[in-house]
């Protein structure tokens, strides 16, 4: 038979007990206290179409449903995937031209970081069937606008500039066309003025909905073959970086009229002329100037290509020396069957 423990001690024993489970409680309790708060991302869609509209709403809040103060929203990876616009603990994420996977990054203070993923996805549609995709469309106003001027500015500076300063690539006409088409849809930033040694710039904003060659084409732009366009089309040679005078009108633009008053700002007119080793010629329509004419004429720019076996060379005339020209092949009358028409960019199509 076991002696009792006198009463004393097991009063002391049970104080140690109770006192090292509080204090258990109170260090785990302390660890739950300072250890990272959640934060929980929710959002109305997690795969978007890579179209340049398609939008994801996103907001942030603590595990427990309270809002976090100082909250931060990045895009951890691709920046150029998409653009994120952020108020406070509400985002939206507008999807770019390039299929990938964006991940976008919250934090604030006294909580861990949270991370959600959105997949972008190759848009095939070709509403038009004309073989150009629409995400390469331009849809908004704006941007249409912003295309057509800085497609005409750099057509006509590049007539203005100096030989040891002009692009070394414009050697015919539809190299000047490759080159302001392109360049046209890049960001335009004082780095990108400074590789063209562009001394003005018109008071034009760039191309909102893509920037090249952030598309999901990247640096090929210009289609070469007939047909609607189809997902194979990204990666089957369908689209070049090069493209000759007849491609660019069968291919990249559309009929819009054989009367030159219907002509725009960036739009093309196309001549055929029989005889010639590249019967396919076109000029630019600029209409006013960018470079301080006082007169109200209207301007075209194209390049010659090579003559008699010279390099050729820029040329601008107005729209009333082109109508006198001596040679009744290149007026553009609807009555000179060389003259083909008036046509418009496909990334400017709109619906009737």
């Amino acid at each position: 038979m076991r002696a009792a423990l006198p009463r004393h001690f097991s009063r002391r024993w049970a104080v140690l007990l109770v006192c090292s489970i509080a204090g258990l409680a109170i260090a785990f309790g302390s660890r739950i206290r300072t250890g990272p708060r959640t934060l929980i991302i929710a959002l109305d869609r997690d795969v978007l179409p890579a179209n340049g509209y398609a939008e994801a709403q996103l907001h942030a809040q603590a595990s427990n449903g309270a809002k976090p103060a100082g909250l931060t929203w990045r895009i951890e990876n691709a920046r150029n995937l998409a653009d994120l616009e952020v108020a406070d603990s509400d985002a939206r994420l507008r999807a770019g031209v390039t299929p990938g996977v964006v991940t976008l990054k919250v934090l604030a203070p006294g909580f861990g970081t949270a991370r959600v993923n959105v997949q972008l996805g190759l848009d095939p549609t070709d509403q038009f069937g004309d073989g150009t995709p629409d995400f390469l469309r331009l849809q908004s106003e704006d941007d249409r606008i912003a295309f057509r001027h800085w497609f005409a500015f750099l057509a006509e500076s590049t007539y203005f500039q100096k030989d040891e300063a002009s692009p070394k690539e414009v050697d015919d006409c539809a190299a000047l066309i490759r080159f302001a088409y392109r360049e046209a849809l890049r960001k335009h930033d004082a780095p990108w003025a400074n590789q063209w040694r562009l001394a003005r710039l018109p008071n034009v904003a760039s191309v909102r909905k893509y920037q090249y060659p952030h598309t999901a084409l990247g640096p090929v732009l210009f289609r070469t073959r007939p047909g609607a366009f189809a997902p194979d089309d990204v990666t089957n040679g369908a689209f070049a970086e090069f493209a000759d005078a007849e491609s660019l009108r069968r291919h990249n633009t559309y009929f819009v009229s054989r009367d030159l008053s219907a002509a725009r700002a960036g739009d093309l007119l196309f001549f055929r002329q029989e005889g010639h080793r590249m019967p396919f010629h076109t000029m630019i329509y600029v209409g006013k100037s960018y470079f301080g004419e006082s007169t109200d004429s209207d301007w075209l720019v194209y390049h010659t290509g090579p003559i008699d076996g010279h390099a050729g060379e820029m040329r601008r005339v107005t729209v009333t020396e082109l109508l006198q020209h001596p040679e009744f092949s290149w007026r553009p009358l609807a009555q000179n069957p060389a003259f083909l028409g008036v046509y418009r960019w496909n990334i400017l199509r709109e619906e009737d």
